[in-house]
């Protein structure tokens, strides 16, 4: 059975930022999929369970960005 959870993120403006969160979040161990919406500045992640909120926060900071919040 697959998750799929919402993650808000702020500081994304343009195409190299979706690119990034992508492939950031994508690295995630048990991800199968993530779909970025820059102009909701949200991105919507499919996994085999929900991942650890730390992971998704390192992930989003790697990236250059900030988790601002979740919606199950």
């Amino acid at each position: 059975m697959s998750v799929r959870t919402t993650y808000q993120i702020t500081g994304m403006t343009c195409g190299h930022c979706v690119n990034a969160v992508t492939a950031e979040l994508t690295a995630l161990p048990g991800v199968h999929e993530v779909e970025v919406d820059l102009a909701a500045g949200r991105a919507v992640v499919t996994s085999d369970a929900v991942l650890p909120i730390d992971e998704v926060r390192n992930a989003v900071d790697e990236a250059g960005y900030e988790l601002a919040g979740v919606d199950a």
